[in-house]
């Protein structure tokens, strides 16, 4: 089934320029490290339900066939006005939704086996850059919904607020509102011609914006500058100077593995509550133990604390646009040897240093140094220096709040969902958290060379439950 979109006007033609970090997605995109994230749900089946039903329902989810933006914009380079977001003429659903169901039910290993050859290819260009695949025919009369949407469509924070309009809240709710339908944000009133005084104002507010941005990036830099000189110590975290002593750093590969697992929120809550601290702080303790117990088991263990990059969500309260407003942070996580609550009072004080360092800039200063940052990852690994140049961190951990109460698709209630995100350069592994109805999911996604990623999925559960041992029965 295919829709025509002819524009009107090159006004409704370019609906959006891309901000720097959107066109960086693009730039740094290659067949090694694609950049498209997404999202993998596990559904059980309305009881009683036809034996059709997932067929029927991608039958009917095929008939909304004029998407919204931006799942209706294709990525343009050529013109005048630079790379830009336009409009697609030209839109065929059978290219973006699709059905699955294996010849015998399958099990959930294989269903993440069968969702990281699904996410490993790059996507087409020319036509917009998203695809939802049901697999049917899961064991325990489950089937599942993983969706890839290109990383320069939007940050994580605004895919969970895309999700959480998608999907019910009842079982008895049975309408259907797929995530590429969504009425598209407001525009905003024109207003007349702005007063040669407003104009100077206007003009003087962009200065002065530009002004702050540099003060901020150069402060930045001169942290680098400062810690690697060793006039500092522990002041910030340094970027490239990471070695090469693990498989968790070095040039992507081409292929994917997924491993997912899954904590309860009451039991994160208790022991937050029992420490006074966030759940940031607790989910990383447990991820930097797993992380060194994971790479003892392999073969490939360190004496020194590892370092993650960490995405922080940099939108103002009420910014629900699409695109990225986000910055990265690097932090160093605790001595390998220290017991479950020096672990926790360690990396505290590297999470205390985070917001130290980026309170004291404004936030498009952040975002501005991410990208050169990413641009300067994204060259070394591009001429293959990957591997010879030290890395930024040993992986990179985020975390995105997702809806809280229960969640249905025409009755199928969500059982679990994870995230699966991008790769970024000079790193081989990505874990990301995602809360959802009273469960925090972690999807790791890795490259081939990091053995046996379930193993580390396994021991981050683990480890919590050591630490909750440790902190609440003392």
């Amino acid at each position: 089934m295919i829709a025509s979109f002819e524009a009107k006007t090159s006004r409704t033609t370019l609906l959006r320029d891309l901000s720097a970090l959107d066109l960086a997605f693009f730039l740094a995109e290659s067949e090694n490290s694609p950049k498209h994230v997404a999202g993998l749900t596990l559904l059980r089946k309305p009881d009683p339900c036809p034996r059709n039903f997932v067929s029927r329902l991608v039958e009917e989810l095929k008939t909304f066939d004029e998407p919204t933006e931006p799942f209706n914009l294709v990525i343009r380079f050529a013109g005048l006005t630079g790379p830009h977001w336009e409009m697609a003429r030209h839109f065929d659903i059978s290219q973006h939704v699709f059905y699955h169901r294996p010849a015998k039910s399958s099990t959930w290993l294989e269903v993440k086996d069968f969702v990281a050859r699904l996410h490993e290819p790059l996507m087409d260009r020319s036509r917009p850059l998203w695809e939802y695949h049901m697999i049917d025919g899961i064991e325990d009369r489950r089937f599942a919904v993983y969706i890839k949407i290109h990383h320069a469509y939007a940050d994580g924070m605004t895919m969970t607020s895309w999700l959480d309009r998608t999907l019910a809240r009842s079982p008895d709710d049975q309408r259907l509102q797929p995530v590429w339908t969504m009425p598209a944000a407001r525009k905003v009133r024109r207003r007349s011609s702005p007063s040669p005084l407003e104009r100077v104002r206007h003009l003087g507010g962009e200065v002065r914006n530009q002004v702050q941005t540099a003060g901020g990036m150069a402060k930045l830099a001169t942290q680098q500058v400062l810690e690697r000189a060793g006039l500092t110590r522990k002041a910030v975290s340094l970027q490239f100077a990471t070695a090469h002593d693990t498989p968790l750093t070095g040039s992507a590969s081409p292929g994917r593995s997924i491993a997912t697992t899954f904590l309860p929120m009451d039991d994160i809550r208790r022991v937050c509550d029992a420490t006074r601290l966030t759940l940031n702080h607790v989910v990383l303790a447990c991820i930097d133990a797993a992380m060194h117990r994971h790479l003892q088991q392999v073969g490939f263990g360190v004496d020194h604390p590892l370092t993650i990059q960490m995405p922080v969500n940099l939108r103002k309260d009420g910014d629900s646009g699409s695109g990225n407003r986000v910055g990265v942070a690097l932090v160093e996580l605790a001595d390998p040897q220290a017991d479950p609550l020096r672990r926790l009072q360690q990396i505290g004080h590297s999470l205390d240093r985070v917001r130290h360092q980026f309170d004291s800039v404004p936030s498009h200063s952040v975002q501005q140094y991410t990208v050169l940052s990413a641009l300067a990852n994204e060259l070394i690994e591009k001429v293959w220096l990957s591997n010879r140049i030290p890395a930024t961190g040993h992986t990179l951990v985020s975390n995105v709040p997702g809806p809280k109460g229960p969640l249905y698709l025409r009755g199928a209630r969500v059982e679990q969902m994870y995230p699966i995100s991008i790769l970024v350069p000079g790193l081989r592994t990505n874990i990301t958290l995602f809360s959802c109805s009273g469960v925090l999911n972690f999807g790791i996604v890795a490259t081939h060379d990091l053995p046996q990623p379930d193993l580390l999925a396994r021991y981050i559960n683990e480890e919590f439950r050591n630490l909750e041992k440790r902190v609440v029965e003392g």
